[in-house]
């Protein structure tokens, strides 16, 4: 199998991108302090069409730094956005639960900041439409902005205005030439996804309107140190934040992080509430300094703590391994269920391929009859579970194990037993 591997950074050809050459995408403090090495891996949704495809297929080398200056844990840029995002096959509608926090969101953020029709919302990385239309139901004004025009096009047909773009300061300043400032802004699990971290929170300065407040949710640092969650690193999160590190970033950009939030989503996430230093009108929350406070006492100000993670990231491959490797020597079959990015990380950096696992399945259809980045390992229909009848379910989106769980009960029918692989393997019967 010839796997093209690129051992050099590239250039810097995505709008508002920049390869980091080692050094940090924050502070542009050297890069010398390695967090995790997790060795060459695909793009995490690099999902291959068939056989033939994996002659091309390139692998990255995977390995996480920490700023010795501002503690940000990232990766350098091996891949532009443009290749990364331009075709994307995430759709955020195919996850039941995640529509569910979607609405409890907007629900929450209209009642708390009294979002009416005189008013707009601005979602930077919209996806499918998946939570703007709950605020147009409201008859509250949207505007998405995303740069995968494959998903932008589902969106808009459901009626979400849909703006194909990267977001940064050149896109906001076009935007604010045209009129618009954003009373609301909203951007979910996008601020690990870009390279430019200035150029991208600069962006958010410049479109939020005066007294606007715009809300950000991403996996906490702390959870990913504390549960060994290292599927949650793959090229395509650039950066890995804690509430000490995210601070400084957006106070470098004039704004104030006045609420934050620690919520259940992926794993464990922040959601994190900015200001207008100068102009924003909501007071400090105390669960600003409170959670600064936890932080520092568990170590997150302190470099030396960072470097005790990749031992125990060892000891998670390595407990998954024995145990796939166990099952499949006691004859059991074993598939999974689920093709996220997350999943892919995990696989590859355990070296499983489909002689572990013979297949995943995905409700999404646009991953149907791919094979997974690296492991090849094939995807189906969920469908196929209750044809093939196996004995364990590798559950890989584990931060949906409720959801999962639900849906694949009838599997409990003929004795199939789910395993949840991170921090180490449980199985539940």
């Amino acid at each position: 199998m010839n796997h093209e591997v690129i051992s050099t950074s590239i250039g810097a050809v995505a709008s508002g991108a920049h390869a980091s050459d080692s050094c940090c995408r924050f502070c542009s403090a050297p890069l010398e302090h390695t967090f995790l090495d997790l060795g060459m891996s695909p793009l995490a949704n690099s999902y291959l069409k068939n056989d033939a495809a994996r002659a091309d297929e390139k692998f990255f080398p995977l390995r996480a730094f920490v700023c010795s200056e501002c503690l940000l844990v990232q990766l350098e840029e091996w891949e532009t956005p443009e290749n990364i995002f331009g075709d994307y096959a995430y759709f955020s509608s195919y996850s039941d639960s995640w529509l569910l926090h979607a609405k409890g969101y907007v629900e929450a953020m209209i009642a708390r900041f009294d979002l009416n029709a005189d008013k707009n919302v601005v979602e930077i990385a919209s996806n499918d439409g998946y939570l703007l239309q709950y605020f147009a139901e409201h008859e509250i004004p949207v505007l998405g902005v995303e740069p995968a025009q494959n998903v932008a096009a589902v969106a808009r047909a459901r009626g979400i205005p849909t703006r194909v773009d990267f977001f940064g300061e050149k896109t906001a300043r076009t935007m604010r030439r045209e009129g618009l400032r954003a009373s609301h802004m909203v951007a979910n699990n996008v601020l690990a996804h870009v390279p430019n971290l200035n150029d991208f929170v600069g962006g958010i300065s410049i479109l939020l309107d005066d007294e606007g407040v715009a809300t950000l949710e991403f996996p906490h640092l702390m959870r990913l140190f504390d549960e060994c969650q290292i599927d949650t690193i793959y090229h395509e999160h650039f950066s890995y934040f804690s509430f000490l590190t995210v601070q400084k970033v957006f106070a470098a950009h004039g704004l104030t992080l006045f609420d934050v939030e620690e919520i259940p989503t992926h794993g464990g996430s922040l959601r994190i509430y900015a200001q207008h230093d100068e102009c924003g009108i909501h007071p400090v929350s105390d669960r600003v300094a409170a959670l600064r406070a936890k932080e520092t006492e568990a170590g997150f100000g302190d470099l030396k703590h960072y470097m005790s993670f990749e031992e125990r990231a060892l000891e998670t491959k390595h407990q998954l391994t024995e145990f796939l490797v166990a099952a499949k020597r006691d004859g059991k079959i074993v598939v999974g269920y689920g093709a996220p990015a997350k999943g892919n990380t995990l696989l590859n950096y355990c070296n499983v391929t489909s002689g572990l696992i013979e297949y995943t399945v995905d409700r999404n259809p646009h991953k149907q009859g791919h094979l997974l980045p690296g492991t090849h390992i094939p995807i189906y229909e969920p469908e196929r579970i209750g044809v093939t009848k196996p004995d364990y379910i590798l559950i890989l989106p584990w931060n949906l194990q409720k959801e999962v769980v639900d849906q694949l009960d009838f599997a409990r029918s003929w004795g199939a037993k789910f395993i949840v692989p991170i921090p180490h393997p449980v199985v539940i019967a």
